[in-house]
């Protein structure tokens, strides 16, 4: 017999290399990721003021975001995206696609965070300078973004849509300026 401890190395090694080749482990939900309050809470997560316009939740998205960016606090993270949300890195080459670089969905949105923004250890993540266009459900925000001493200027677009009342991120193209 298979002592736990070799069990356990074994396991290891045959999940590395499933990932290698391809071979996913069924997706879990939401339900099962993340705690109850923070399900796709997007801006009503936040606790915001009842008479808050729709520009205020959106703006109080995009700067939380910034905020768990630096706490490095991917539950609160995940629950301001879409689960189908979608992040591009435009590569300051906003008008050829080509060259993106792109993370889509809840998993690829986790793995951006845990091995691209969090080992960078922002103290300061600062959205500002909003150009917000609200139609009906959706909207679509230019911002600049301040990374430690990195100013981004219009160098964000956003696009959040209400969903149940609640805005959430559903997609994020960054890097757009020259």
């Amino acid at each position: 017999m298979i002592d736990t401890c070799r069990l356990r190395i074994l396991c290891s090694i045959l999940t590395v290399v499933l990932g290698l080749i391809g071979c996913q482990p069924s997706a879990a939900t939401d339900s099962q990721i993340l705690p109850v309050e923070l399900q796709r809470a997007g801006s009503c997560g936040l606790h915001l003021p009842d008479n808050a316009t729709p520009a205020d939740k959106i703006v109080a998205v995009l700067r939380a975001e910034g905020s768990f960016v630096v706490a490095q606090d991917m539950d609160a993270l995940l629950a301001l995206w879409q689960a189908d949300g979608q992040v591009i890195d435009a590569r300051n080459t906003a008008e050829d696609e080509r060259d993106d670089q792109r993370w889509s969905g809840t998993d690829a949105l986790r793995h951006r965070y845990l091995y691209w923004v969090f080992p960078g250890g922002a103290a300061i993540v600062a959205p500002q300078d909003f150009d917000i266009h609200i139609l009906d459900e959706s909207a679509v925000v230019i911002s600049t973004t301040s990374i430690d001493s990195e100013i981004a200027p219009g160098g964000d677009r956003w696009e959040v849509e209400e969903t149940g009342g609640c805005w959430l991120i559903r997609k994020l193209t960054f890097n757009l300026e020259r």
